[in-house]
């Protein structure tokens, strides 16, 4: 029967690796109808060994491939939740197994010492383009860390010196709900709107620093109407929740773009909460920018989401009920039509 030895540094790795209830390794059972056990290593001095056996020697090599990377996982000091180990069994058994290899590399490091790294390939392909091109469209579903993500490397760039500032922005469009006018002044009513991307900033910069920042204007957050007739020089830009802009709005921002300039747009087509009727600028710009030389086009998948593992099954669910919604709309327009020729 095919085996694989797969060795750990110690008992406690390999008890990290099982998980709570052994409820990794049983799922890695189940994926791929095999057979894990731990017990000594008999072939070197010191550690510990997980065993992998099954019927077939092509799933038992998959099977260990898979805990060959939860463990360097561990060793990079990430932690292992249902989701990150739900996601390196599909990218395995879908061949992606050395792309993962290139998940070690850090964005950047929080103020607590704690390294940002993409969690999966579409991810590091959405940090290479960010770090390959002057604008960058990051287009998918929430909890995919585009936004997360694109301030990581935007404070990556400043604390190198590749730029002297970053300048954060997304349209003031309510979700579905009518706040009313908030008090205060301009930056007590943006901040309502802003917070994700303070959320952000806080995590890598800590709150004493990143208040800092915003004092010397090293780092400044504003609604995207105050963009209008400025050159951004010399500037990280990152345009979240683009999917509210209009077309007009998302012209006049990539047209501030300035010399020495990186500008960073995200966005999730599917949460548009524009007016009926509106088009979204973030489509447009994704049409239209298409193949232009310096300008990146990355499209997130359900694959990508990094929150919890419903959160996936979730954004799957929306995709096939608006694609059942399309194609019935798509049947009664034909029938329509058809009756209109008939008479």
């Amino acid at each position: 029967m095919p085996e694989k030895i797969v060795t750990t540094q110690s008992g406690a790795v390999t008890s990290l690796i099982f998980g709570p209830c052994d409820e990794n390794v049983k799922r890695i059972e189940e994926h791929f109808s095999v057979r894990i056990s731990n017990g000594s290593n008999s072939s070197a001095t010191d550690g510990d060994a997980i065993f992998v056996s099954g019927d077939r020697s092509d799933r038992v090599e998959l099977a260990a491939t898979v805990l060959q990377y939860l463990k360097r996982m561990l060793h990079d000091g990430d932690t292992l939740s249902e989701q990150s180990v739900e996601y390196v069994l599909s990218a395995v058994e879908a061949g992606e197994g050395e792309d993962l290899s290139s998940l070690k590399d850090a964005v950047c490091v929080t103020m607590k010492g704690k390294p940002i790294r993409p969690k999966t390939v579409g991810q590091k392909k959405y940090v290479d383009a960010i770090r390959k091109n002057t604008v960058t469209l990051g287009i998918g579903p929430a909890g995919t860390g585009k936004t997360f993500l694109a301030v990581a490397m935007a404070v990556d760039a400043l604390r190198s010196k590749q730029v002297s500032r970053i300048l954060l922005t997304r349209p003031a469009v309510e979700a579905g709900e009518k706040l009313g006018f908030l008090p205060g002044d301009l930056q007590n009513k943006i901040d309502p709107y802003l917070r994700p991307l303070y959320d952000a900033l806080h995590e890598m910069l800590g709150a004493e620093n990143f208040q800092r920042q915003l004092e010397r204007a090293t780092i400044e957050i504003a609604p995207l109407a105050y963009m209008r007739g400025r050159t951004l020089d010399d500037s990280f830009i990152i345009l979240d929740e683009a999917q509210n802009t209009t077309t007009e709005q998302m012209k006049m921002f990539l047209t501030r773009l300035g010399m020495n300039s990186k500008a960073v747009v995200t966005g999730d087509p599917s949460q548009t909460d524009l007016p009926f009727g509106k088009k979204s600028g973030l489509g447009v710009a994704a049409r239209i920018l298409k193949g232009i030389d310096g300008i990146s086009i990355h499209t997130f998948s359900d694959r990508d989401v990094v929150r919890h593992h419903l959160v996936q099954k979730i954004i799957s669910a929306y995709d096939r009920y608006e694609k059942e919604k399309r194609g019935e709309t798509a049947r009664r327009a034909f029938s329509a039509k058809r009756e209109e020729i008939q008479k």
